[in-house]
């Protein structure tokens, strides 16, 4: 079987390209009451979020999205321009794998992706899965995360005309402005192209009320602001019995400000951060025959930014850091069925990563990863088994400097799933995984804070499910899913004070216990009207065992709260729709000791969307407003980091 691998691999290695559009699609939808899209069939948790979602709840931004998940932690620097990264269960970003299309974004310098890159307005589908998917034919580096964030955009569709154009415009509070224009054009029988490219500005100077113990200042955010270009080409073709291949170019341009803590009085900021991203990428698969199949990606990465800070807006001191990395990345997969109900799969991910910036002494390093995954799943109406072994072996290179010892390691995972009577979508789900993370660039050579002795931060996860779809009187459709789960990290990569300098060190161990619950359903209230409920509970304690005589021993992990979730109501009729959400965040803490001067006080924000489509002529006219944080909540999600208070936003768009 390796040999045939090697061999296939080497016929298509030019025609290869990441695309997960699959997956979710095989091995995630099973068709219940009136043809609803289901995860409840899923072994490990499954949670997504299409079109016609983000529509009817208004959603407009990724992080709002991503934020109606359970076991998600979103840490948010403040504002438009602010940092995103998504957290799964409290394993970390740098746990949490975010693809593109298919496209693993990665960042081998800090390890962590900033979600706020991405645009929802050409997104088919959003979805997180937790622990290990059913789907076994993909790429290995989706094997290699604890959890993964999956941006799907839309494929052209034709309908009476051999091309689409949709034009869209949005603005809002603090000087937001956000047009968009997406083109799809049929080029010929089996060939189509399309092009999107979005723009986006804001001032982001958002008012908040600064709390000095009793005393309270109405004071404005600054250094918040943000201009954004994005362009992105796609070119898809069917090569009938040689298969199907899809070519993507995409190019992200970036200049924002990086709104600084707020302290006392000193609100401050003089960072200010340049991003420029570019990728192309080749997606080839083939059918080879009823049993086999086979697919091939192949992708360069170019990330380059600058970081600027003015020490002093008066001395005007300033510090300038310039980064780039490369990414030279190729995938094959094959996947054989012998029998009916029984497929087994292979997977070779191949990749290179540099680094280089202006930091003194920075050695240039360069690392070179293989990942081999076998898998194997029995799969029938009533129970899926899925086990899988993934292989990885990682060297680096330096130019100047120790280089860390070669990575070897094997990482097995296993999910079952099983329905439980046989005339109803009762299902119970076990899984377990293990896993790890490498040292990011920043973690092993960062001036002298970085330790290229430092091992992996392993991970290990346990999942205990409930899932249940089906219809009830006057309910046509209701999806609930409850999971509990337990995941134990071991070597974690801590910064601890060394003498006179902090340093990178293995001395971190922590325990997580959770449970996620998910309910969806739809009330038919007459023939026009529907009301929709959606919601999501997350309960964790994730606590800090490192040390027995440490002062926050048995503490909860900075930044996440016990208790949090979502509620979403959308009323749904002929004339318009409304949708409400609130979210609700617990009490958590700064620092790794839990005491009443680092406590972050609870919260709750609420959101209201209207939204009306129209029919004129041969068009489509949408149009939509939405109030955010309606009651004008002060809250921080990072401490001195304030969030906006209530504002507003307007979108229009027209499809022809």
């Amino acid at each position: 079987m390796f040999l045939l691998v090697i061999q296939l691999f080497s016929s298509v290695f030019l025609y290869s390209q990441i695309d997960t559009t699959h997956y979710h699609q095989l091995s995630g939808v099973e068709v219940v009451a009136k043809s609803r899209l289901s995860v409840t069939r899923e072994a490990t948790p499954l949670q997504i979020l299409d079109r016609a979602g983000i529509e009817r709840l208004g959603v407009q931004d990724l992080s709002e999205a991503v934020k109606r998940f359970s076991g998600v932690t979103v840490q948010d620097y403040g504002g438009i321009g602010g940092l995103k990264t998504v957290s799964v269960r409290s394993l970390g970003a740098k746990h949490t794998a975010v693809s593109y299309d298919g496209v693993t974004v990665t960042d081998a310098q800090s390890g962590q992706v900033d979600i706020s890159r991405f645009s929802l307005d050409n997104v088919e589908m959003v979805s997180l899965s937790i622990g290990q998917a059913d789907d076994i034919f993909q790429t290995a580096r989706m094997y290699a995360s604890a959890g993964a964030l999956s941006i799907k955009t839309s494929r052209p569709e034709f309908a009476t005309r051999p091309f689409r154009l949709k034009a869209q415009v949005k603005g809002g509070s603090f000087g937001l402005v956000n047009p968009t224009l997406h083109y799809d054009q049929k080029l010929g029988k089996n060939w189509s192209a399309s092009l999107h490219g979005d723009y986006l500005r804001a001032d982001g100077d958002y008012p908040f009320t600064l709390i000095n113990g009793k005393l309270e200042e109405r004071k404005k955010r600054n250094n918040s602001d943000i201009e954004t270009w994005r362009t992105e080409l796609n070119l898809y073709g069917d090569l009938g019995k040689g298969g199907t291949l899809q070519v993507k170019g995409y190019y992200f341009d970036s200049e924002r400000g990086l709104p600084g803590s707020v302290i006392l009085y000193n609100d401050y900021s003089g960072e200010r951060l340049w991003d420029k991203n570019a990728f192309a990428q080749v997606y080839y698969r083939n059918e080879l025959s009823q049993k086999l199949s086979l697919q091939g990606q192949l992708r360069y990465n170019y990330a380059w930014n600058r970081y600027q800070d003015v020490n002093n807006k008066y001395e005007g001191g300033k510090q300038i850091d310039r980064y780039t990395q490369n990414e030279y990345y190729s995938s094959v997969s094959v996947l054989y069925s012998p029998i009916e109900k029984f497929s087994v799969s292979f997977t070779e991910d191949y990749f290179i990563n540099t680094l280089d910036n202006t930091l003194p002494g920075c050695p240039f390093p360069k690392r070179y990863t293989s990942l081999s995954v076998l898998a194997a799943q029995y799969k029938t109406s009533r129970l899926t088994g899925t086990a899988s072994l993934l292989g990885t072996y990682i060297t680096e290179r330096v130019k100047s400097g120790e280089r860390p010892a070669d990575c070897e390691r094997l990482s097995p995972a296993a999910s079952l799933s099983w329905r439980v009577l046989e005339d109803e979508n009762l299902r119970m789900r076990a899984s377990y995984k293990d896993i790890f993370r490498i040292p990011t660039f920043n973690d092993m050579y960062y001036l002298r804070i970085g330790n290229t002795n430092l091992k992996p931060e392993r991970a290990t996860q346990y999942n205990w499910g409930l899932t249940w779809a089906g219809e009830l009187p006057c309910v046509s459709y209701l999806d609930f899913s409850v999971d509990g789960y337990y995941n134990r990290v071991k070597d974690k990569i801590v910064a601890i004070p060394t003498m006179f300098i902090w340093k990178m060190m293995n001395m971190g161990e922590v325990s997580i216990g959770g449970l996620d619950v998910n309910l969806s359903a739809k009330i038919p209230l007459c023939q026009r009207i529907s009301f929709l409920l959606q919601t999501a509970y997350t309960y964790q304690k994730a606590i800090d065992i490192t040390d027995k005589e440490a002062k926050n021993y048995r503490h909860q992990l900075p930044y996440t709260p016990q208790h949090s979730g979502n509620v979403s109501l959308s009323l749904q009729t002929s004339w318009v729709n409304l949708s409400y959400n609130v979210t609700c965040v617990g009490n958590r803490y700064a620092l790794p000791q839990n005491i009443e001067d680092n406590l972050i006080k609870r919260y709750t924000e609420q959101n209201i969307s209207l939204n009306r489509e129209f029919v004129v002529k041969n068009c489509k006219l949408r149009l939509q407003g939405e109030i955010l944080n309606l009651t004008n909540k002060t809250y921080d999600v990072i401490q001195y980091y304030p969030m906006p208070g209530c504002s507003w936003r307007l979108g229009v768009s027209i499809v022809y």
